[in-house]
C-alpha cells in the first residue's frame, strides 16, 4: 500500500434503519457529514413499502414475533381497508398543518400546498403524509408510506392499528425504505458494490440532486 494513510476519514449515518428493516440508507463521508445537518433541516419526506398480514397479532407487531391471538378476516375487503387509509391520512394532514406554522390563509401557504412542500419546522411526532394501498390479496396487502420522523416500529404497529380498526388483527410482514430524501433504491449501492470506485460514482451522481434540493 502506497500513498497517505487516511487517519480522520469522518463516516456518518443518516436516517436509521433497524435490523428488520431494508432499503435505503444513507451516509455521509467527510464534507458530506455536514451536509446531513442541513438535509435534516429540510424535513424530507421519507417513502417505504410495507407488507402486512390479517389474521394475527404478535408482541412486537412483525410477523416473527410471539404470536398474541389470531383473529378472522374474511370479511375485510379493499374499500374497507382504503377507507381506514383515508381516515389515517386526513387525520395526519391536519396534524402536519399544525406543526407547519403556516397561516393557511396566505398566498405562500397556497403554493406550498400546491407544490406538496409544506412541512414542519421543527420536531414533531411521526406525520404520515400519504398512504395508499398497492396490493391487496386476503389476507396479504401491501401499502405505500409517505411520512416525516417516522421509525421503522411506528410503521408496524400503523399496520397493527389498521387491523384493530378493520374488527380483526394484522402484522407487519415487511418494511423497505424506497426513498429518503432526495435519495431513492435507484441511487443505493447493493452490498456487491461497497468498492471506492462505485462509491465515487455515487457521490458523484446525486451531487447535483443535493445542491438543488
Amino acid at each position: 500500500v502506497r500513498g497517505p494513510r487516511f487517519r480522520k476519514l469522518k463516516i456518518g449515518a443518516g436516517h436509521r434503519l433497524d435490523v428488520k428493516a431494508s432499503g435505503v440508507f444513507v451516509l455521509g463521508i467527510g464534507h458530506g457529514n455536514k451536509l446531513f445537518t442541513e438535509l435534516y433541516n429540510c424535513h424530507l419526506t421519507k417513502v417505504y413499502t410495507v407488507g402486512g398480514l390479517f389474521g394475527k397479532a404478535t408482541d412486537d407487531f412483525s410477523d416473527t414475533g410471539n404470536l398474541v391471538e389470531k383473529t378472522t378476516f374474511d370479511h375485510i375487503t379493499r374499500e374497507k381497508l382504503e377507507r381506514i387509509l383515508a381516515v389515517i391520512q386526513g387525520t395526519n394532514q391536519k396534524a402536519l398543518l399544525m406543526y407547519s406554522n403556516i397561516d393557511m390563509k396566505t398566498q405562500e401557504a397556497y403554493e406550498l400546498a400546491v407544490k406538496g412542500l409544506i412541512r414542519p419546522m421543527g420536531k414533531s411526532p411521526p406525520i404520515i403524509t400519504a398512504v395508499r394501498c398497492l396490493r391487496f390479496a386476503l389476507p396479504e396487502f401491501q401499502l405505500e408510506i409517505h411520512c416525516l420522523h417516522e421509525t421503522q416500529q411506528y410503521l408496524r404497529k400503523m399496520v397493527h392499528e389498521i387491523g384493530l380498526e378493520l374488527k380483526s388483527s394484522a402484522v407487519c410482514t415487511h418494511v423497505r425504505r424506497i426513498r429518503d430524501g432526495v435519495f431513492t433504491v435507484d441511487d443505493a449501492l447493493p452490498r456487491t458494490q461497497w468498492n471506492l470506485q462505485s462509491i465515487q460514482e455515487a457521490i458523484w451522481n446525486c451531487q447535483l440532486k443535493v445542491e438543488t434540493e
